[in-house]
């Protein structure tokens, strides 16, 4: 199971009264079954919790590890678009080896 959000949000209020902004710099995600270890922390943000610093794992990474667990190579997965291979972790993806069981 995986759950997870769109983006993250700003540790602090944005404006008088219009709540917390969108937070690119820093989500939470958290996995669970189907190989994860469990009790497990990847990565931690900087004291404001306004972005990634330690350990940073991008939404490639996330999908890259969910596709291994599933039994895909998640390098091999792609599909033919506009004249070039394409796959949905582009070239960025890596799985997330500390979180597996």
């Amino acid at each position: 199971m995986i759950c997870t959000t769109e983006f993250g949000r700003q540790p602090a209020a944005q404006g008088a009264g219009k709540g917390r902004d969108h937070n690119p710099g820093a989500f939470t995600a958290w996995m669970a079954g189907g190989g994860i270890k469990g009790g497990t922390a990847h990565g931690s943000t900087d004291e404001l919790g306004f972005k990634a610093a330690e350990v940073p794992a991008f939404c490639y990474d996330l999908h890259a590890t969910a596709l291994h667990l599933l039994g895909l190579d998640h390098e091999n997965l792609t599909f033919y678009h506009n004249g070039i291979n394409r796959r949905l972790t582009d070239v960025h993806g890596h799985v997330i080896g500390s979180l597996l069981a």
